[in-house]
């Protein structure tokens, strides 16, 4: 493993570029003002080499080479732990690893046999994984064993799971995300058998552009409130959504929470999280959606987002 470039700012985010023997990736670690370092530290680490998937929000789509090994995700997170905490003892009292910087995570299978590890291998009593998922088309397996290793070694509200549809426009999803992958029946079916007292609600996350309703009726049909939550986020500055004309509805920069879908969505019965983060992520690059290193190869410049200068690093770990 090798550190090619590094962009933030260590009080907020850092991003890492890393490079092994099947390419690039990247990944991340950050702190969610005003909560600090000890009580919640966010570590993102790539899954795949590229994505398939493409979807037309995310920088980090395309170029796919293959899947990381459960070792080459494994030294993503020993390296943002080993800089922070060198004795290797997180005190978080969350520590949430996100398999969410590149890469859908249900195309990799060793992705479970991380999380089936993972406890053994840290020393961090706040220890909690979050797996983000467009479910596509072929990965029953992935879930089902997913359920099994959530019930067995995250029990009781220790791990995070979360969908990412984005609109309960079905033609228009399938625009979004241009790759075959369950459909909202399916979604909530499988919702059924995963979600257990205790656990946490699923997480159906919409990254919301102006142009994607989300209707309550829909997701009455299929969400039931009792086992799912709404999640909804700004869309991140990307040289994507640019290219995609995908226009953010949430005002990220007012930080306002007087949204009329907020409210019809929850006197439909759901918990919802508006999810807005620092602004400074943007400028970062470290934000959901987005990748350093296509803002590297790109021309254009975005004046919201990737205006940190991209560092080489001092240390090179092996």
């Amino acid at each position: 493993m090798k550190i090619v470039a590094s962009a933030g700012n260590p009080e907020i985010a850092m991003v890492y570029v890393v490079e092994f023997e099947g390419g690039l990736v990247e990944c991340v670690e950050a702190i969610q003002p005003p909560r600090t370092r000890e009580e919640k530290w966010v570590l993102m680490i790539s899954t795949l080499f590229g994505c398939p998937i493409s979807c037309q929000m995310c920088d980090a789509g395309g170029h796919y080479r293959g899947k990381l090994t459960e070792s080459e995700m494994y030294a993503q997170i020993d390296y943002l732990i080993n800089q922070r905490y060198p004795d290797g003892f997180v005190p978080s009292k969350q520590l949430k690893i996100q398999f969410a910087r590149m890469g859908e995570p249900a195309l990799n299978p060793e992705v479970l046999d991380l999380l089936e590890t993972l406890p053994e291998k840290l020393n961090a009593p706040g220890l909690l994984p979050s797996v983000s998922s467009i479910a596509p088309h072929g990965t029953d397996d992935f879930f089902e064993r997913l359920t099994d290793i959530k019930n067995r070694i995250y029990p009781d509200g220790k791990f995070q799971f979360q969908f990412s549809i984005h609109t309960t426009d079905q033609q228009l999803r399938d625009e979004l995300i241009p790759v075959k992958k369950w459909d909202f029946q399916k979604i909530a079916t499988f919702g059924e058998r995963y979600f257990k007292p205790g656990d946490r609600k699923i997480t159906l996350n919409f990254a919301l552009a102006k142009q994607s309703p989300i209707q309550s009726e829909v997701l009455l049909k299929y969400f039931n409130p009792d086992q799912f939550l709404i999640k909804i986020t700004p869309l991140n500055p990307t040289y994507q959504a640019e290219s995609t004309g995908l226009k953010s509805y949430v005002d990220p920069e007012t930080r306002s929470e007087n949204y009329p879908i907020l409210d019809e969505i929850r006197n439909a019965g759901y918990q919802v999280i508006l999810s807005i983060g620092e602004q400074e992520e943007n400028l970062i690059g470290s934000n959901c959606g987005q990748y350093v290193q296509k803002h590297l190869m790109e021309h254009d410049e975005l004046s919201a987002g990737y205006t940190y200068q991209i560092e080489k690093p001092l240390v090179t770990p092996d």
